[in-house]
């Protein structure tokens, strides 16, 4: 497989900018591999016919924080934005971060926020806009950035983000800190779809995955073997892990939601095909021919020509498949990526 086999024209106006209004009202395509066949549902809360008795879903419990700071430099007062991508020491408050305009920020540098009372300091260079800083606070950061932050739209989303994105950018499930970019296959799901999938008898567990900024980082080599992915921090509890083993030893169907929650899975797999409990990092880099281990359904986006989402998804349904999927999507008007439609492949 190359880069150029994932390409596709989409229209700028399947560009969903608001998501649907309730969340499960988006509209859910579902695909068949058995026979290729391709049906779309009006509403996404229909997925619920597609579960039985003893599946298992898996669902990714990261939680979007506004990572989007805007400070001023210290003597210049110049306007710089600082986009937190992950915290490197708890203790000291140390993180990885990226600037902008990056060349008015050198180490050294102090940017102030919320009316001089939080600034950083750069403390290293990592990459042309990536910068090291720590922190003046002691305690609890996340409450500060809770309230001064803002959400962290993907670029292609032309708007500033809205007090409402802190609600619609953030799964019902999001339950432990760490994301800057939401898991966009759990949007759809509300409460009444899994109060339905429960009394179905469906079993719902969680795993953690915090998406990273590598979700929208793009493709650069043509040769997909030595494209490197970012590393994004993941979890797998015990109990996550006893249940799917259950399901899949009980021949019942794992539905994994999102392309995240799938890394996860399959960054911790037995030789035997199955899960076990595991946390750390994962770089691990899904594009065809790679056969998945412990997904049998997946529900997922419609994600960006030359994506690693787009690869992962082609890797579980063939590459001609899912192109052919995209194409009758972009007829029928159904909208894409973060804030768009959803997607089942059986």
């Amino acid at each position: 497989m190359k880069l150029s086999d994932f390409r596709y024209p989409l229209p700028r106006n399947l560009i969903a900018k608001y998501p649907a209004n309730p969340r499960d009202a988006s509209r859910l395509m579902v695909l068949n591999r058995a026979d290729e066949s391709i049906k779309i549902h009006d509403e996404f809360h229909d997925i619920t016919q597609y579960f039985k008795k003893g599946d298992c879903l898996v669902i990714n419990e990261t939680k979007v924080f506004p990572a989007r700071l805007f400070g001023r430099k210290e003597k210049t007062n110049a306007k710089i934005e600082v986009f937190l991508l992950r915290e490197l020491n708890k203790d000291e408050n140390i993180w990885d971060v990226i600037v902008d305009p990056a060349r008015k920020v050198r180490i050294g540098n102090k940017i102030f926020f919320d009316d001089g009372n939080l600034w950083c300091e750069v403390i290293d260079n990592t990459t042309s806009r990536g910068r090291t800083v720590r922190f003046n606070v002691e305690g609890d950061l996340f409450k500060i950035i809770e309230r001064i932050g803002r959400m962290p739209l993907p670029y292609y989303i032309k708007r500033d983000p809205t007090e409402k994105d802190k609600e619609s950018y953030q799964t019902i499930f999001a339950r432990v800190t760490g994301a800057v970019a939401a898991p966009t296959a759990g949007l759809h799901f509300s409460k009444r779809v899994l109060a339905s999938l429960k009394k179905k008898g469906v079993n719902i567990v969680p795993v953690v995955l915090h998406v990273g900024l590598g979700s929208f980082r793009p493709v650069e080599v043509e040769d997909l073997t030595k494209h490197k992915m970012d590393s994004e921090y993941y979890e797998i509890a015990e109990e996550t892990a006893i249940a799917v083993n259950k399901c899949i030893d009980s021949k019942g169907n794992v539905f994994v939601v999102g392309t995240s929650t799938c890394r996860a899975l399959e960054s911790s797999v037995t030789t035997d095909g199955h899960l076990k409990n595991n946390r750390g990092w994962t770089d691990k880099f899904i594009f065809p021919p790679y056969e998945l281990k412990i997904t049998d359904r997946l529900v997922t986006n419609f994600h960006m020509p030359e994506s690693t989402l787009l690869m992962l998804v082609s890797a579980f349904a063939g590459r001609d498949f899912v192109i052919k999927a995209y194409k009758r999507a972009i007829k029928e008007g159904m909208r894409f990526y973060s804030y768009g439609d959803a997607m089942l492949i059986l």
